[in-house]
């Protein structure tokens, strides 16, 4: 596997993970896509490990008043070496745009992301 197509599967999985409502599939799936040791700059703060991200995705991705919401990767993976990013969109049910954003992931040589940091909103 090049290291491309390691940073798209490893992307895909965690936006994958943020729209599984069930949740033992999106642990599953978190597991494919994240380190156990994942650092996480979210909008509300760090969080460390995936029950860090797997919180916010229910809470704040999930639990949007205007839900069901999905995340979608709207950009090709750019990935120079071991970081990429990606553009993503979050829509509600009838496919309205709430809100933009990019994110920045590292990528270990196997394949995890062990580093996420979200810039939401217009730059």
């Amino acid at each position: 596997m090049t290291g491309e197509s390691a940073h798209v599967r490893a992307v895909d999985a965690f936006i994958a993970a943020a729209n599984e409502r069930d949740a033992a599939q999106r642990a599953t799936l978190l597991g494919q896509a994240l380190a156990a040791d994942v650092v996480f700059w979210g909008p509300l703060g760090r969080g460390v490990g995936r029950k860090a991200v797997e919180g916010f995705i229910t809470e704040v991705v999930q639990g949007h008043p205007a839900g069901p919401c999905r995340m979608m990767r709207t950009s090709q993976v750019d990935a120079p070496e071991e970081w990429a990013r990606f553009a993503w969109c979050f829509t509600d049910g009838d496919g309205q745009v709430l809100l933009t954003g990019m994110d920045v992931v590292h990528v270990r040589a196997e394949g995890d992301i062990d580093e996420i940091v979200v810039f939401a909103g217009p730059l």
